[in-house]
């Protein structure tokens, strides 16, 4: 082996980083700060979005009347029971607030009558003349942004796979009997006993002496207010304010029914 070269090497003369490799630096710094800055972009308009979105979907309501139950055939083929209803328009009546209510509710009308109250004619201030006043609580004000009195609400709030709740006072069915009201099975026919067939057997004990509270007896039957939720919105005619909503909805024909968007 030949001797070692030890002479230092001069300014200059060392080790050079060649020209392409500091421009793929450049480059990729370049890249790495505009892709940041388009997802913030994105970021930005999807929020941006999602506001908008929250403020349109935000208390989304309506008022209608139970017409009749149908079959509504899906894209799938099945058969789906559904119920359809004539929908609103409805009418704001008063926007309520924290400041002078002390909570947050629109209040709507709906349906039209011959004559009403004065007190109800100044409050409705020459809306109409409604045959149905109902109260939307709200959580908060932000639900009840872009809501002003005299505003009028439709069918065109919701959309079709919309899921909702609705609420409605159910058929009444009068005083009937522990076997309708609670399903009892009776007593037996045979073996000794008359007449026994439909009744509620024993209501108590020798001790406490009474009748223990909650005890299912026969009474009155249905008339009571029933909420079903996570019901899908099927089908809408603006045209004709329908609003076509699967399952069943309690209530007979012409049933005032509330109809409140989950989503």
């Amino acid at each position: 082996m030949g001797p070692m070269d030890t002479t230092p090497a001069k300014a200059g003369q060392g080790r050079k980083t060649p020209v392409h490799c500091g421009f793929f630096k450049a480059s990729l710094a370049f890249s790495f700060t505009s892709f940041i800055r388009e997802n913030h972009n994105e970021a930005n308009e999807a929020n941006e979005a999602n506001e908008a979105n929250e403020a349109n979907e935000a208390m989304r309501f309506i008022l209608a009347t139970k017409k009749n139950m149908l079959q509504f055939w899906g894209e799938d083929g099945k058969v789906v029971p559904a119920t359809l209803l004539q929908a609103g328009p409805v009418v704001v009546t008063q926007v309520k607030g924290m400041e002078k209510e002390k909570y947050s509710a629109v209040q709507v009308g709906f349906g039209t009558k011959k004559k009403i109250l004065k007190p109800q004619q100044g409050h409705f201030k020459g809306l109409g003349n409604f045959r149905y006043v109902k109260e939307f609580r709200a959580k908060d004000a932000k639900d009840m942004e872009g809501i002003a009195h005299g505003n009028t609400i439709d069918v065109s709030v919701f959309k079709e796979g919309d899921v909702v709740q609705v609420s409605g006072i159910s058929k009444s069915k009068g005083f009937q009997g522990v076997v309708k009201r609670h399903g009892f099975h009776g007593g037996r026919r045979t073996h000794g006993q008359k007449h026994s067939e439909r009744e509620p057997g024993s209501i108590g004990a020798t001790w406490p002496q009474r009748v223990i509270k909650g005890m299912r007896m026969a009474g009155r039957m249905g008339g009571e207010r029933i909420t079903v939720k996570n019901l899908k919105v099927l089908a809408i005619d603006k045209d004709k304010n329908e609003l076509l909503v699967s399952g069943a909805i309690p209530g007979k024909r012409g049933t005032l029914i509330e109809v409140r968007s989950l989503d």
